[in-house]
């Protein structure tokens, strides 16, 4: 449990504030017991009220940021069937979308260190202006490189101001919802694919690629100048300062080593399987706007699991049921993705894992908040997402390059197993979890936690198979 969690709301059954009091009045200690007690009473989660509209800000802002990424896998469709730029491979291509989300994980400790500058809203409207200058200058791209510079590291860039602050900013709205609107807000990733999805088909269609673009950039600058005018963060208790700065030791503890790890393999697994999907739609002998359709109906899974998700795991264990969906994924992946051939079981595929290959981006938040507390999130998260940013830059470029070379079955085979790794982490992140559960009761219980094991002397087979809510 975080600290947010254990702390005891103050009321006026407990405390009574008296500023007639002489004391309180002339005393500076007492003056300073005041205002600790009224600063931590006022950084108690209203788990509502205006969080619901910063809820739906997170929301907006994942629909014009990771959803209108989400039709990079569109494009790259139309780029790789008309040879628009004929001196470039499919490498490239892949490596571009890739780009576009590396570079939003690369630059986590600057926007912590703007934020902590400039504000939440002035770091979100910079990432706004990043995101509409990326894809309005694309639809002037001549050469590959100028993707590279726009769609790949500017988009991203102006992404992780935008994206990561908002994420950041959700957890310290609710405590018992916690999960429910962070899931609720990761949905907007999956309307938005639907939406741009679909989108992006058509208009490459009738109005061409260039104007595609054009559309996205000011659909996006529209929607996330709103957000970032009413998303509004919450002030910290003073005697409760929030860790600012990354400390990579923190990959030293084996909780955090695990949700690293959880991370680089679904992150392998989940960005390949986005931007691959409406391909093998064509490989499979679809048409581009089958194709299309495929990664929309992807996006609307994502949109109906990842609320569900959220909701699910608040009642019964973030970890557990974490670990559960990205099981599932990759159940899914090997027994209807690969036996599909024709347009229906793919509809089928899409939609299903949909709702589950996602489970880490609409998880991550309020699951480090249970690990390490909301005073280390900031930190923690940001030094997360540093340990993706190789795995996100490549992600595609392997899976196409197992296409190349041996067809679409090692790379099924491939998302599958990541997916695999990923719920093994987890896994042992729940028997960690159980583990500070028990230390916490003996010492609770005798006061002491030298005669308490080890963790890995306290590890058994068992163990990883216990019942209970974590």
């Amino acid at each position: 449990m975080s600290d947010y969690d254990t702390e005891t709301p103050v009321t006026s059954d407990n405390f009574e504030l008296q500023p007639s009091h002489p004391d309180i009045n002339e005393s500076p200690e007492n003056a300073t017991v005041v205002s600790t007690v009224v600063s931590t009473f006022e950084d108690i989660p209203p788990d509502g009220g205006y969080g619901w509209v910063c809820t739906f800000c997170v929301f907006m802002i994942n629909v014009h940021t990771w959803g209108v990424n989400s039709a990079w896998g569109v494009i790259l469709n139309y780029y790789l069937s008309h040879s628009t730029f004929p001196s470039a491979s499919h490498l490239d291509f892949a490596i571009i979308g890739g780009l576009s989300i590396s570079q939003c994980l690369l630059i986590g400790p600057i926007v912590t260190k703007a934020n902590d500058v400039m504000g939440t809203n002035f770091t979100l409207l910079i990432g706004t202006g990043l995101i509409f200058t990326s894809l309005f200058a694309a639809s002037y791209a001549t050469e590959v490189w100028h993707l590279f510079l726009t769609q790949g590291i500017c988009f991203g860039i102006g992404m992780g101001f935008t994206y990561l602050t908002a994420t950041a900013i959700l957890p310290k709205w609710f405590s018992t919802k916690r999960s429910f609107s962070s899931g609720l807000a990761a949905s907007g990733t999956g309307l938005g694919g639907l939406a741009y999805n679909l989108a992006a088909g058509r208009t490459i269609e009738t109005m061409g690629v260039r104007n595609t673009y054009r559309i996205l950039a000011f659909c996006a600058l529209g929607s996330n100048l709103i957000s970032s005018l009413l998303l509004k963060d919450r002030p910290r208790s003073c005697t409760q300062p929030t860790q600012r700065t990354l400390n990579h030791r923190d990959l030293g503890h084996l909780e955090v080593l695990l949700v690293s790890v959880w991370g680089m393999s679904t992150d392998l697994g989940y960005t390949a399987l986005i931007y691959s999907l409406p391909n093998y739609a064509s490989s499979i002998g679809l048409t581009s706007q089958q194709g299309s359709v495929a990664g929309a109906i992807l996006n609307l899974g994502i949109a109906i699991g990842r609320p569900l998700v959220g909701y699910i795991s608040d009642s019964y264990g973030r970890i557990t049921i974490s670990m559960a969906m990205t099981a599932v994924c990759a159940v899914l992946c090997l027994a209807i993705w690969i036996p599909a051939h024709s347009y229906a079981p793919l509809l089928l595929f899409a939609l299903l894992t949909g709702t589950v290959c996602g489970t880490f981006w609409s998880t991550i938040a309020p699951i480090l908040t249970d690990v390490v507390g909301l005073n280390r999130l900031p930190s923690t998260f940001g030094l997360i997402c540093l340990t993706l940013v190789g795995p996100s830059t490549v992600a595609e470029a392997i899976a196409l390059s197992m296409v190349g070379s041996s067809g679409y079955l090692s790379a099924q085979v491939y998302i599958s197993c990541m997916f695999i790794l990923g719920a093994i982490c987890l896994c042992i992140l729940r028997s960690w979890k159980f583990y500070e559960i028990e230390k916490k009761a003996s010492v609770e219980r005798e006061g002491s936690v030298l005669d308490f094991p080890g963790y890995f002397k306290w590890m058994r087979p068992q163990k990883l198979f216990l019942l209970g809510r974590v």
